[in-house]
Formats: C-alpha cells, sequence, structure tokens
C-alpha cells in the first residue's frame, strides 16, 4: 500500500481525487474501443488498469494526456473538467508519460534523453539556449543537476553517456522512465512498463515504481500483464474487457471477481 493510501486508511477521510473519467467513449470508425466508461484516479495512490489484448487500455491512456479525444465523456482533472486537452497542455499540467513502445532519441545518450523532459521547465528563448551563454547556460547547468539526481535515483549512471539505441531493452525502460520523471509529475502513465523484461529486471522496476511513489509523492496509473506485479504494486484495480470496465476496487476484490475471473484471468484461486 503507497503511504498516500496508507494515510487516508488510518484517517478515515474520503481520499483526493487527482482524475475523473466520466463516461467516456471513444470509436475509431465503428469500431468501439472504450464504452461509456468512468473511474476515478486519487492522489497518492498507484492504480494498475488491466484487461485482455484490445479491451482498450492504452486508449485510455491516450484519452487521459490527450493524444485521443473522446467522442463522449469528460475528463476532470485537478478541478477542472474538459472534453479534450492537446498532449502538450497534459503535459505542462502535470501529466507525463511513458509507453508500450520505447520511444527514445535513439542516436541521444542516456541523460541528452532524460534533459528532454526538461524542456518544459525552461524558461530562457530558443536564441539563449542555442548560444548557450549567461542566463542560459546557468539554467541548463541547473536541470542537469536535477537530472543526475534521477540517474542516481535510477541507478544508471554508468550508461549515462552511452547512446540510447545501444542500451539493453530494460536499460532503455528505464531511462523512458527517468525522462518522464525529469517533467516532475503529479500523474505519471505507465503504458506496460515491464513488458519484455526477465525477472531481474521487473523486481527493480517494481522497486523504482514503488519508490517514485512513496519517495517523490508521485500517483501513478499503470498498466501491466503480469498479474503478481499488479497485485504487489497497486492499491486499487481498474479492469477493462472490450472497452467496459467490468471491475473497480483492492486487488484482492478484483482477483476474486467472477466476471474478471471469467474474461482475464481464467481461474479462480
Amino acid at each position: 500500500m503507497s503511504n498516500a493510501a496508507a494515510s487516508v486508511a488510518a484517517s478515515g477521510k474520503a481520499p483526493t481525487v487527482l482524475l475523473e473519467v466520466e463516461n467516456v467513449s471513444l470509436r475509431f470508425g465503428g469500431v468501439k474501443a472504450i464504452r461509456d466508461v468512468s473511474f476515478e484516479i486519487r492522489k497518492g495512490e498507484v492504480l494498475a488498469i488491466i484487461g485482455p489484448n484490445g479491451a482498450g487500455k492504452t486508449s485510455m491512456l491516450n484519452c487521459i494526456n490527450g493524444f485521443y479525444h473522446p467522442q463522449d465523456g469528460h475528463i476532470t482533472y485537478k478541478g477542472e473538467r474538459r472534453a479534450r486537452m492537446r498532449p502538450y497542455e497534459a503535459a505542462s499540467r502535470g501529466i507525463a508519460r511513458t509507453f508500450q513502445n520505447v520511444a527514445l532519441f535513439q542516436g541521444l545518450s542516456a541523460l541528452d534523453n532524460i534533459m528532454v523532459g526538461r524542456n518544459l521547465k525552461m524558461r530562457r528563448s530558443f536564441a539563449w539556449q542555442a548560444l548557450r551563454l549567461g542566463p542560459a547556460l546557468r539554467e541548463e547547468v541547473e536541470h542537469r543537476a536535477f537530472v543526475e539526481k534521477i540517474i542516481e535515483f535510477l541507478e544508471i549512471q554508468s550508461i549515462r553517456k552511452a547512446p540510447a539505441g545501444t542500451l539493453p531493452y530494460g536499460l532503455q525502460k528505464r531511462v523512458e522512465l527517468a525522462r518522464a520523471l525529469a517533467m516532475e509529475p503529479d500523474l505519471l502513465l505507465l503504458d506496460e512498463p515491464m513488458a519484455g523484461m526477465n525477472l531481474e529486471e521487473k523486481e527493480d522496476m517494481c522497486r523504482f515504481i514503488l519508490d517514485v511513489n512513496k519517495q517523490y509523492g508521485t500517483t501513478i496509473a499503470l498498466i501491466e500483464h503480469d498479474m503478481g506485479v499488479v497485485m504487489d504494486l497497486s492499491d486499487r484495480v481498474i479492469v477493462l474487457d472490450y472497452g467496459r470496465k467490468i471491475a473497480d476496487g483492492i486487488p484482492d476484490q478484483v482477483k476474486r471477481d467472477r466476471h474478471v475471473i471469467d474474461a482475464y484471468l481464467g481461474i479462480a484461486d
């Protein structure tokens, strides 16, 4: 259980809702990717979104951070209700994202890829940044110092100058997480952060995700197929099937839900 979730449980107070999805539907022509889905993401929690392939999980993350614009419904973030938001607006308001397929600049070093996450924090003009003089140079030094702390946090000091395209897949995933953290997000969306990893890499990534939640206080919503990971990491679990929400609750409740067993898990404990 996350620190925030534990505090809420101890105090008995209602949790603070950071983001609320209200009756969202998304269609691509005649294909209904999301069908009238509603749920909330509570401040400080780790929320897992699970379901079979094609259930609408990634489409839902794309709606939250503005890659897709739902035809119906609304999303309320930090108290502001909206029908659509551009990705750059989501980023500027504190929503960061990693992707199912690694989306790094392969020719840039790990350090430079992570520095991309600081772009929204830079205040000097492009001309000043190109010259790297005076105020622009001081600003860059400050941002690099911040990035170095993230590199140390994620234990990737040894590959900081290596081109991203030469790194093993598990380390590329870690660099992508570092770039998202460089944005100092309030809400971190992780799309299958452990896909393609071996057991040791998964254990490391689980540890880093929990540390991000506890030490930075970052709210996390993640898509994951490994049910062991889901049960260990998450405070709550939402299950989608054919674009519909079929369950929403704590992990122990969800894994015993008959609809979830039939649609996704296949067997009951």
